[in-house]
C-alpha cells in the first residue's frame, strides 16, 4: 500500500475518525443507533454518498470556480443523496422506512461537505475516492459499534431484524446473546445513546494515551534519559 493510502486508511478508521476524533455527524449517530442493524444501514448509505461525492468533486474540481465552490458542492451532494435515497427506497424499502428522514438529511452532514472542501477538491480522484471509502467505513464502524453496544445492553440481541430490514441473505447476522434477557430500557432511549457514546469516546482516549506512551518512551543515553519515538 502506498504511504499516502496507508495514512488515509489510518486517519479514516482511527486517528481522524468522523465520530471518535472529530465528533461530528452526531445527529444520525444518536438517532438511528438503537440497534446495530440500523447503524449498519445508515453507515452504508453515508459511505456510498461520501465515496461518490469525493470522486465526483475531485474529478470536476478544475471546472469549479473557487468563489462559488461551496454552493456547487452542496448541490452535488444533494444530487447524490437523492439518488441513494431512491435506490434504498427501491431495493431496501424496509430499511428505508426505518431510517426515514435521516437518509435525506445526509445532505446536512457536515462531514461530507468537510471532506469535499478539505480533501476531495485538492487531491486526485484515486486519493479522494480512497479518503471517501475510509472516512465512510470509519463512520459506519462508529454507528455499528454504538448500535451494537446499545442493542446488547438494551435487548440482549445483536443485529436484530437484519433479515427483515436488509433481506433474507442477512439472516445469519441475527444473534441472541443473552437468552431470556428482559432488557435495559435506558439503552434504547436517547439518553442511553449519549451515555454509551461518552463511554466509547473515553475508551478511545485511554487507548490513544497508551499507544502514545508506547511510541514515546525514555531510553538511557550515557547518564541521561532521552525520549525515543
Amino acid at each position: 500500500m502506498k504511504p499516502e493510502f496507508a495514512k488515509i486508511t489510518r486517519d479514516g478508521l482511527w486517528d481522524n475518525n468522523i465520530v471518535f476524533s472529530q465528533s461530528i455527524g452526531l445527529c444520525p449517530l444518536l438517532a438511528v443507533t438503537g440497534t446495530a442493524t440500523n447503524g449498519l444501514g445508515m453507515g452504508l448509505a453515508t459511505l456510498a454518498v461520501l465515496v461518490a461525492c469525493n470522486a465526483l468533486i475531485s474529478y470536476v474540481r478544475a471546472l469549479i470556480p473557487p468563489e462559488i465552490r461551496i454552493p456547487i458542492f452542496v448541490v452535488l451532494i444533494a444530487m447524490i443523496v437523492t439518488l441513494v435515497d431512491m435506490v434504498m427506497n427501491a431495493w431496501l424499502h424496509e430499511m428505508h422506512k426505518v431510517l426515514g428522514l435521516f437518509i435525506p438529511l445526509i445532505v446536512t452532514n457536515c462531514a461530507i461537505l468537510g471532506r469535499a472542501e478539505a480533501y476531495a477538491s485538492r487531491h486526485p480522484v484515486a486519493e479522494a475516492t480512497m479518503d471517501g471509502v475510509m472516512m465512510g467505513l470509519g463512520f459506519t464502524l462508529a454507528l455499528v459499534v454504538l448500535g451494537a453496544a446499545r442493542e446488547i445492553l438494551g435487548a440482549g440481541t445483536l443485529f436484530a431484524s437484519a433479515s427483515l430490514l436488509m433481506g433474507e441473505s442477512f439472516s445469519w447476522m441475527e444473534t441472541v446473546l443473552i437468552p431470556q434477557y428482559k432488557g435495559f430500557l435506558l439503552m434504547a432511549l436517547p439518553p442511553g445513546g449519549f451515555l454509551m457514546l461518552g463511554f466509547i469516546l473515553a475508551g478511545k482516549k485511554i487507548i490513544d494515551r497508551r499507544l502514545a506512551a508506547r511510541t514515546t518512551r525514555p531510553v538511557p543515553v550515557g547518564d541521561t534519559l532521552v525520549e525515543q519515538s
